[in-house]
């Protein structure tokens, strides 16, 4: 059985209705973001049957991975090639399942998602989505400026991903003092040329916001050929989307349907799991988990989404007020009008409250359940977790089991529910050993960067600024001829 879709096309989540800009996977791979600054998503979802979907069953990861990024490259990626572009990206995966499933009780199982070089789930979408740059640079004879913003574990999955390919420069964004340690010498001590770690004065939103400004300028945007590798870019939540089918298959779908507790925070991960389900997937609920920075949890329970200051927590790459990948889900909700999803985020921006929208809120919430998990309930699962089941969990993953907890005790659940474990335990040693008493002992691919030298650059929380240091350490900055 081949899944293909030939003339699959991308509209912007901005788009005014012209269909005719709609664009190809190779097009909306390199651009990462819209020209009119909104986000991809497909013109049209394809749709597969239980047959169809009960044929994927054993496969292994990467054949699998091929079959479901086949419904969205169109033409831009034949079979064969696919096939071995995601046998390579998971290659040098530490698990033969690339992403084993560990039951906790009867109802609750584990999706552990950090057996990849960085030890975190971002690795599952990066590795591959890495090679697909290489492989459309190359044929194009073309080269790009890699930009991102990270709040922790995008950074390192995305610099690993990149570093030392010819064809691209990578310069990554984080929160200075706001990422675990771990998380910050995982780019800090990666010496290749081509990647850049950027320490920015101030929270991941402000490092969002910075990235989506130099987006805005046309003109640096054509000089370095800017392009995107967080989860602003689709082929991250499509390559995303796997998983969720590797584990709902082996429990039993398309015959038994499957719910999803996601740690959640700039709303990409949760997302996949709702297009999985829009692919006729059978999930039956997706739960969101936030931490102390609750916005999605409080718009998917009550419809208000309103920003507050970011919180500090144990779970840094949550620590996010605003959640570009929401975007994709408001054009859901308006009914695909670009110019409503526009000016929703315009008044968002002016005012730190999305527009009220009763329908569409309550549109949402029949999609998501939602549940805020604070440092102290944190703790208390990831201690309860190892002392039921001797097995140490690192604060995202907590959260994303105390959400299930949660749901299952409020509203019973409908079948078995799966809480993604989003990053190994040892990248946040100090919470866990503060809820057990246990140091995560650290993989020796982990251990050794601990006394590699670090290259830390610092840089205001400033466009213009960041705009100076691409210009001058890009290799290949293109002369500016004016707006493109």
């Amino acid at each position: 059985m081949q899944l293909y879709v030939a003339l699959m096309r991308y509209l912007s989540t901005r788009d005014s209705g012209r269909r005719s800009a709609a664009l190809g996977f190779e097009e909306i791979l390199l651009a990462g973001l819209a020209a009119d600054g909104g986000l991809f998503v497909p013109e049209r979802l394809p749709t597969l049957d239980r047959e169809a979907i009960g044929g994927l069953a054993g496969l292994p990861y990467a054949a699998l991975a091929a079959r479901i990024l086949a419904l969205f490259v169109g033409d831009a990626f034949g079979a064969a090639e696919l096939s071995q572009l995601c046998l390579r990206a998971y290659g040098s995966f530490r698990h033969a399942a690339i992403t084993p499933l560990v039951q906790l009780d009867e109802r609750l199982w584990l999706l552990e998602l950090f057996h990849g070089p960085t030890f975190a789930f971002k690795d599952l979408a990066l590795q591959l989505v890495g090679l697909l740059f290489d492989a459309v640079l190359a044929r194009r004879g073309e080269t790009i400026t890699i930009v991102g913003a990270t709040s922790g574990d995008t950074g390192s999955a995305a610099l690993a991903a990149c570093r030392d390919k010819a064809a691209l420069d990578i310069f990554m964004l984080y929160p200075r003092g706001r990422i675990s340690d771990v998380q910050r010498r995982q780019m800090t001590t990666i010496a290749a040329p081509n990647a850049h770690a950027l320490a920015i004065e101030g929270t991941f939103d402000d490092c969002q916001n910075i990235v989506k400004g130099l987006f805005a300028d046309p003109v640096l945007r054509r000089e370095l050929a800017l392009s995107a590798v967080n989860s602003i870019n689709f082929a991250r939540v499509a390559a995303q989307i796997v998983y969720y089918f590797a584990a709902a298959l082996a429990l039993g779908a398309p015959a038994r349907g499957v719910s999803f507790a996601v740690p959640t925070g700039n709303f990409g991960n949760v997302y996949a799991g709702h297009l999985a389900r829009g692919l006729g997937l059978s999930i039956n609920d997706l739960v969101i988990g936030t931490n102390e920075n609750d916005i999605l949890a409080r718009y998917m329970r009550s419809g208000d989404m309103a920003i507050a200051p970011v919180t500090a927590t144990l779970s840094p790459s949550m620590d996010i007020q605003i959640a570009s990948n929401f975007e994709r889900l408001l054009f859901e909700l308006k009914g695909g009008s670009g110019s409503a999803v526009a000016a929703d985020l315009t008044e968002f921006r002016e005012t730190g409250r999305l527009p009220n929208d009763e329908q569409a809120w309550r549109h949402a919430a029949r999609l998501f359940a939602a549940h805020r998990v604070n440092d102290q309930t944190t703790l208390a699962m990831i201690a309860d977790t190892y002392h039921q089941t001797g097995r140490l969990i690192d604060p995202h993953t907590a959260v994303a089991v105390a959400a299930a907890r949660s749901e299952l005790a409020e509203h019973g659940g409908r079948g078995p529910i799966v809480a993604l474990a989003t990053a190994h335990p040892a990248k946040f040693p100090e919470a866990v050993e503060r809820a057990t008493g246990v140091r995560a002992p650290l993989p020796p691919a982990l251990a050794e960067i601990i006394d590699k030298p670090e290259r830390i650059i610092v840089l205001p929380n400033d466009a213009d600024a960041v705009a100076r240091y691409l210009r001058a350490h890009a290799r290949r900055v293109r002369p500016s001829q004016g707006a493109a």
